[in-house]
């Protein structure tokens, strides 16, 4: 009967293939290696253990997914119904992957999602294994097996990321903030959680779908010289929730202050401002508070501050924030209330690492310390 059984689920995955199926850790497969003409370097904040840190802190299945292209069994997997907000991150590395807005059923009884979170984050791979020719998805820091894409998906992208749950960790949206991604907040901004599942009765391996509007928050980073001034001005803005300064913009995986002071790391000494969307817009962030409280014309400076560390720059976390700071920049640059063009950097937000203790809320402990930032009329 033993044998029978493993014949059984053999043949299903054989079966599956077209469907969401992955190579077999029992076929020796050795790992594939992201392809050479993806050029996105990995993430230094999400580093792959060592195998022996992995076989202590994995599961047998999660390590045979991940590490040997395993595949897990359909239907019989943690995520391939679960309707609650949040994004999935790779279990060995916690590199953001999926949204859970960009997830469907294709009936599968794998995952399946229409779009990565962002295509930094993962590879593509070749695979040619069951006598077929498929495209393989891994995680580009981990380079975690994650599944493969099929391009039949019903959404307006027409592809299908079929995953294995066991390559996931699913992260809530009331818990990215704690666990390090308040950056991917604003997706959920202004999103009803998914549908629910027809019949949907929760069992203790089926999350309940939520009924209620997931609360709003975004996230916002801002450069414009010193850190201090910043922070201390929008911290009392109605509706501003946080803020945190901190390194960003950089090519150093580890800046601290007196190496971005230094101005050869590329960093900007810049702030994290979550905020509630529903009492303050982005673009009113950005057009009542930070094009008022520094000079946006001036060159990598501000006030006595000289170097690319003290450039005025909006880090966008989203294509609508981008939108939103293209479109407020042109606003306030044809506005004339600055004599001269707006040198103001809109780029892609990266890494963004918190500076030292000594550095947050630093105006509110040394009231009389040192600050450029004022809200002009």
């Amino acid at each position: 009967m033993r044998k029978l059984g493993v014949f059984f689920w053999w043949m299903v995955a054989l079966i599956s293939a077209t469907a969401c199926s992955e190579r077999g850790a029992a076929q020796g497969v050795p790992t594939a290696a992201p392809r050479s003409d993806q050029a996105a370097q990995p993430d230094p904040r999400y580093k792959k253990p060592s195998q022996a840190q992995m076989r202590e802190r994995l599961t047998s299945e999660q390590f045979a997914v991940t590490q040997q292209n395993g595949t897990e069994r359909p239907f019989r997997n943690a995520y391939w119904d679960n309707h609650e907000a949040g994004i999935y991150v790779d279990v060995v590395t916690g590199e953001p992957l999926f949204s859970s807005l960009d997830k469907f059923d294709s009936g599968t009884g794998w995952p399946s999602f229409s779009r990565p979170i962002g295509q930094a984050h993962v590879v593509e791979d070749t695979d040619n294994s069951l006598g077929m020719r498929r495209t393989e998805v891994r995680s580009r820091s981990g380079n975690s097996h994650l599944g493969h894409l099929f391009h039949d998906g019903p959404t307006s992208t027409g592809e299908r990321y079929c995953i294995n749950s066991a390559a996931l960790r699913f992260v809530p949206v009331d818990r990215l903030v704690a666990e390090g991604y308040p950056e991917y907040q604003s997706l959920f901004s202004h999103a009803a959680p998914g549908p629910a599942a027809p019949n949907a009765a929760p069992t203790p391996n089926q999350p309940s779908v939520p009924t209620t509007r997931v609360q709003a928050r975004e996230t916002a980073i801002l450069a414009g010289g010193c850190f201090w001034g910043m922070e201390e001005i929008l911290r009392g803005v109605t509706g501003v929730v946080s803020v945190d300064v901190g390194y960003t913009g950089g090519n150093s995986s580890e800046p601290d202050y007196d190496t971005v002071h230094t101005g050869r790391t590329g960093h900007a000494e810049a702030v994290r401002v979550v905020f509630d969307p529903s009492v303050l817009s982005y673009a009113d962030l950005l057009e009542r508070w930070f094009f008022r409280m520094h000079d946006p014309t001036t060159l990598n400076r501000q006030g006595n501050d000289r170097g690319t560390q003290y450039r005025s720059a909006i880090f966008f976390v989203s294509p609508e924030q981008q939108r939103t700071a293209n479109a407020v920049k042109a606003r306030v640059n044809a506005s004339g209330k600055w004599p001269q063009p707006i040198v103001t950097e809109i780029v892609a937000a990266g890494p963004f690492t918190l500076a030292e203790a000594e550095h947050q809320d630093y105006l509110q402990r040394n009231p009389n310390g040192y600050t450029c930032h004022y809200v002009r009329d």
